[in-house]
């Protein structure tokens, strides 16, 4: 994406997209992260051709996951999270670090795939004995760019080994878990420069030399809340792609019991705020089910299949959205089937009702995590802002609406790269001031739809 931002201008284009799934091997589940950093150079080049004059990079992704290195050269494809290996490693961890205490130092909500899980096999496997560093997938992106190693510290507060309150490294902590020290590199925070592009990089994309790497939310729900128009109090968001990420704002964290019994999460936001959340599983549960469907050699259309979903009439019942049953890649229809049916609840029949079935589960999950942050935090909720690709699902919008009580703002779809450029852009000089400033950029910018609550 390429964006121009100005004090009255605020502008996204779109110049590449690309599928970045996971490939099974017979160690398990991973990313082709060379194939992905060649997706990463070609959007470069048809940046360049669109237009020439780009003044700086910042890159995003998703959290928790990281390649090992050595000597600068990548230890094999990184995992992904959704591995099965994740599991062996939370009793790894908290045969050293009750959960309850791990709490109290990282402020993360208990989910099995956590950074710090994951490098608990890989310490077991002898890997950490290799490894002499260790950088999250967007860190990585930018050593590639530029050949400086950082930790970006919105996505390094998803490890689960930054303190929460210090947003550093928890030095104390990996010696308990035994990992090296020495593994993780300098924090950094969204406006420093990391680096400049390396002339190979300059050579192959068209971008000129001394273009420098900003840091941003490089934790794309980080990005997105930059760009949330909660331009008056009481906003609550929802991040809505592949997962949900629901909650609020907060200046400090919120490191109660009650919030660690409901399974919320204190992860580090732009400008030193926090982001008090919970995820839900999200569109993953749709989309895996179109995967699924769409094996047995029938294209399915997403726009068609929501309006037959919009039309399934009554109540129907509904799943905990929530449940790691749905976590792993499979056939997701069978296992909503099989949780109803488990439970003496009544499975869909069609296609149609298996998607009105996920929208009406999910938007049950949204509206009580929404109530629950607002509860926990002692923040008074008024409306709720859905950004990322979910905001486009109408249906969606309207249930979660009706289901919370509270009016929905949708939009923008792609609230993760404006923010994302608009932390470049205020590192560059060309708009400036809070957070507030930039969100209300956004709300002048993007025309959000409203949905109103009609009741269940």
């Amino acid at each position: 994406m390429v964006g121009q931002v100005g004090p009255d201008t605020l502008e996204l284009r779109q110049v590449g997209r690309f599928a970045n799934g996971p490939v099974r091997t017979p160690d398990g589940l991973h990313w082709n992260i060379q194939q992905l950093y060649a997706h990463v150079l070609d959007g470069l080049r048809s940046a360049t051709r669109w237009d020439p004059s780009i003044r700086s990079i910042g890159i995003d992704s998703w959290a928790v996951d990281y390649a090992l290195l050595r000597g600068g050269r990548v230890l094999g494809e990184p995992f992904h999270y959704r591995d099965e290996r994740t599991a062996h490693g939370v009793d790894l961890v908290h045969a050293d670090e009750p959960f309850s205490l791990l709490y109290a130092r990282n402020g993360l909500q208990f989910l099995p795939f956590n950074t710090l899980y994951q490098l608990a096999v890989e310490r077991e496997a002898g890997m950490l004995d290799v490894a002499d560093r260790m950088l999250l997938v967007p860190d990585l992106m930018a050593y590639y760019l530029t050949g400086a190693t950082v930790a970006e510290a919105t996505n390094a507060s998803t490890t689960g080994l930054l303190d929460v309150s210090t947003q550093q490294w928890d030095g104390e902590l990996m010696d308990r878990l035994r990992l090296p020290r020495g593994l993780f590199p300098r924090i950094v925070h969204p406006g420093e420069t990391i680096g400049t592009l390396l002339s190979p990089v300059t050579e192959s994309t068209g971008v000129a030399a001394g273009t420098p790497v900003v840091a941003v939310g490089s934790h794309d729900t980080a990005s997105a809340v930059v760009a949330t128009p909660m331009t008056e109090p009481g906003g609550a968001y929802i991040s809505c792609g592949t997962w949900g990420l629901v909650g609020v704002e907060t200046e400090t964290p919120v490191l109660t019991d009650a919030a660690r019994a409901a399974n919320f999460t204190n992860e580090g936001g732009v400008d030193g705020r926090t982001r008090f959340l919970h995820n839900v599983m999200g569109l993953w549960l749709l989309s895996e089910s179109i995967r699924t469907w769409e094996q047995g050699g029938e294209k399915v259309d997403l726009e068609r299949l929501l309006a037959e979903a919009a039309a399934v009439p009554g109540p129907v019942d509904l799943f905990d959205a929530n449940d790691e049953t749905f976590m792993a890649p499979g056939d997701m229809p069978a296992r909503i089937a099989d949780w109803l049916g488990e439970r003496g609840l009544r499975a869909p029949t069609t296609r149609a009702a298996f998607a009105r079935c996920i929208i009406e589960s999910l938007a049950e999950a949204f509206a009580d995590a929404v109530h629950e942050a607002g509860a926990l935090s002692g923040q008074e909720v008024r409306r709720i802002h859905i950004t990322g690709g979910g905001s486009l699902n109408e249906l969606l919008c309207q249930r979660t609406a009706d289901r919370s009580g509270l009016p929905v703002v949708a939009g923008p779809v792609e609230a993760t790269a404006i923010g994302n450029v608009l932390i470049q852009g205020r590192a560059l000089g060309a708009v400036s001031g809070s957070l507030e400033s930039l969100r209300d950029l956004v709300a002048r910018t993007f025309a959000p739809r409203a949905f109103e609550p009609k009741g269940h």
